[in-house]
């Protein structure tokens, strides 16, 4: 009865000790080192004379960050701002970086109060109001929750899931 015990408790240690290797691995989106899929990026659905189009691809040539959030999702709208201000506040960061804001809320009036709101700038803030459905999120592998990818002159995936910190220091590692 006894060897029974034992292999019991050495069978639950293991069991929860592999538990925690999933969890490091990335399981939605694309990986480090995948070339990111081009998109249209279009501005303002409301204002179809005035809207702004252009593709990711026009770019190239710079580091680019891609934050697809979304404002009924707490922690992606927060990293969404904190990246915005991040590069805004930083002037290297400003002139080495751009920042792609790709959100896939269901309205676009929502998304227009969302940004105004919290303070989102630049040209580069869009909405895809196909959500789950859209191309963007296909072609970006994405699942529930929604991550970000800093891009390098090629488009080349080199992070995924940075924060504000991860960013400077990155960056700041280039630059050396």
């Amino acid at each position: 009865m006894r060897y029974y015990v034992n292999w019991f408790f050495v069978v639950l240690l293991i069991s929860s000790l592999t538990s925690f290797i999933e969890k490091d691995r990335p399981v939605e989106g694309l990986s480090i080192g995948e070339y990111a899929p081009d998109f249209v990026m279009s501005g303002d659905d409301f204002d179809a004379a005035n809207a702004v189009h252009s593709k990711l691809s026009t770019l190239h040539g710079n580091y680019v960050l891609v934050n697809f959030w979304a404002s009924y999702d707490a922690p992606s709208r927060m990293r969404n701002i904190e990246l915005n201000r991040a590069l805004l506040d930083d002037e290297y960061s400003r002139k080495q970086v751009e920042f792609v804001s790709v959100s896939f809320d269901d309205y676009a009036s929502i998304f227009r109060e969302t940004v105004r709101k919290d303070g989102i700038v630049g040209a580069g803030c869009f909405v895809d109001t196909d959500g789950a459905k859209s191309s963007i999120f296909k072609d970006y592998k994405l699942k529930k929750g929604f991550t970000n990818y800093l891009l390098d002159e090629n488009g080349m995936i080199i992070a995924k899931n940075i924060s504000v910190a991860e960013l400077s220091s990155y960056l700041n590692a280039r630059h050396s």
